[in-house]
């Protein structure tokens, strides 16, 4: 058996993952850049910090407006922009507390 066999194998066992690894980072990463840029007014989405809003203001080239409540606007920075939200989502929001339904937690 080769002596240089056992180290180049163990090199190629290292290396593999790596790549793969690496090759899903590119992949996802120019998959977030193209959400970003195709963002339009009126696209529901949901920002890194888990935020749910609604696109109002798509025009600038690296912020956008999202309107977090009815007339409540804010300006985000279009890589904080994690997914657009489609109505069949079932990662949506449940209705908030706030609109008359009876808490689970007893208060």
């Amino acid at each position: 058996m080769d002596p240089l066999f056992l180290p180049l194998l163990l090199i190629l066992i290292l290396a593999v993952p790596l790549i793969l690894n690496t090759r899903r980072q590119k992949r996802a990463l120019a998959e977030a850049q193209r959400l970003q840029s195709s963002l339009t007014n009126g696209d529901r989405v949901v920002t890194t910090s888990g935020l749910y809003a609604i696109v109002v203001d798509s025009t600038d080239e690296s912020t956008v407006d999202l309107e977090i409540a009815p007339g409540v606007r804010t300006t985000w920075l279009r890589a904080a922009i994690r997914e657009r939200v489609t109505d069949g989502n079932p990662s949506a929001p449940l209705a908030s507390p706030g609109d008359g339904s009876a808490r689970t937690d007893g208060s």
